[in-house]
């Protein structure tokens, strides 16, 4: 089988991220993970980014500079820090979504692709505008 790319979304909104719980319908229910999915033929990963969060939060979001590459088994996740353009966002597949600090993040059990942007996260923080 070959490598699946997938992005996630870093949502930040007022010094916190938004993680969101996988509903019992998905892959690792329960877990925690960043919001986006994969990446269909013809479209970047920053075009990707938008149009899951479109369909999975039903918010749009400006998508920004990359913050972590992790290949877990045939998964490879991008994630790249997003801000909120229009609306806010509400679960569509994810059974919580909740905004979290980052000094907080890893409270939460994490899918593992998910973990080594947590643990930056964790470490360095948020970038200040």
């Amino acid at each position: 089988m070959g490598q699946i790319e997938v992005v996630g979304a870093v949502l930040v909104d007022d010094g916190r991220v938004l993680a969101a719980r996988r509903g019992p319908q998905m892959d690792l229910p329960g877990m925690w993970e960043f919001p986006g999915g994969k990446v269909e033929a013809g479209e970047t990963p920053q075009e990707a980014l938008r149009r899951e969060l479109i369909e999975e939060l039903r918010c749009t979001v400006e998508v920004g500079d990359h913050v972590e590459s992790t290949t877990h088994g045939h998964v490879v996740l991008t994630t790249y820090f997003c801000r909120l353009v229009d609306g806010m966002p509400e679960p569509t597949e994810h059974s919580e979504l909740r905004w979290v600090p980052p000094h907080e993040l890893g409270d939460l059990e994490w899918a593992p692709a998910d973990l080594p942007a947590v643990q930056l996260l964790a470490r360095a923080g948020l970038p200040t505008d």
